[in-house]
């Protein structure tokens, strides 16, 4: 048990870089409180004495501000940071080494009875204000902006951005590629940010890419033809096709 609390506190040192000593995080750090409430509160929802579940996570949210469902279930080293006015519902499942930060809800999007919640695999960080609803998956070291609205599926690692959530690590990742085949290496260049300069650089990326892409299908159709593109062979070809239309 001890081990348990000192491994919450040990969570919040590696992530918060407020956090100035234990003594401090134990007893000012509602998110610690809240989940602590709650795994008292999920023991009891165990044992079926709902309604005495029920009033002790109707306790921690008077407390902390923070609304856990007693059915919600929640891996170790959860973090809810800050933490006012989140809400978990019943169904929820979250896995281990995930943080939340305040505005954060796990809402359903049906009132048919069953899983409706969302599920959290491990490793996944949501944005301040943000709104995961429905029964879908957050894969593995998913993350989700501030504010996101996000009601369908994401993959393990990726971004999401938006209302409605759109992925946004796969482009991302992609214009880096380009950027690095062409020597281009902007300051602080994000794709994930709602940047101008930083659209219109991807933009500029997007169109280098579909220049080198369409580069490639010339390449190969001169290729076919016995052309290697560059040389002598070229330009006597191109010089031939000239004729031709003369």
């Amino acid at each position: 048990m001890l081990n348990r609390l000192r491994e919450d506190i040990d969570c919040v040192f590696a992530r918060d870089p407020a956090a100035r000593n234990r003594f401090e995080v134990f007893t000012t750090y509602p998110g610690l409180h809240a989940l602590w409430l709650h795994r008292l509160a999920h023991w009891l929802w165990g044992l079926k004495m709902r309604w005495l579940a029920r009033a002790v996570a109707y306790l921690s949210r008077f407390l902390t501000g923070i609304e856990i469902h007693p059915g919600a279930r929640i891996g170790r080293r959860f973090f809810i940071d800050h933490g006012l006015g989140v809400v978990i519902g019943e169904t929820a499942e979250i896995g281990d080494d995930c943080t939340l930060y305040h505005g954060v809800t796990l809402g359903g999007t049906t009132w048919e009875k069953g899983k409706r919640h969302p599920t959290l695999e491990n490793d996944v960080v949501v944005g301040a204000g943000a709104k995961i609803l429905g029964p879908i998956t957050m894969g593995q070291g998913a993350r989700v902006g501030s504010n996101s609205v996000v009601v369908k599926d994401v993959p393990a690692g990726a971004t999401v951005v938006g209302i409605p959530g759109r992925i946004v690590v796969a482009d991302a990742e992609r214009r880096r590629e380009t950027a690095a085949r062409i020597g281009f290496a902007a300051y602080g260049l994000r794709g994930d940010l709602p940047d101008p300069v930083s659209r219109s650089l991807d933009t500029v990326l997007d169109h280098i890419e579909a220049i080198e892409e369409r580069m490639a299908k010339i390449t190969a159709a001169l290729q076919e033809l016995g052309v290697t593109p560059g040389t002598d062979d070229a330009a006597a070809a191109h010089a031939r096709r000239d004729d031709t239309q003369d």
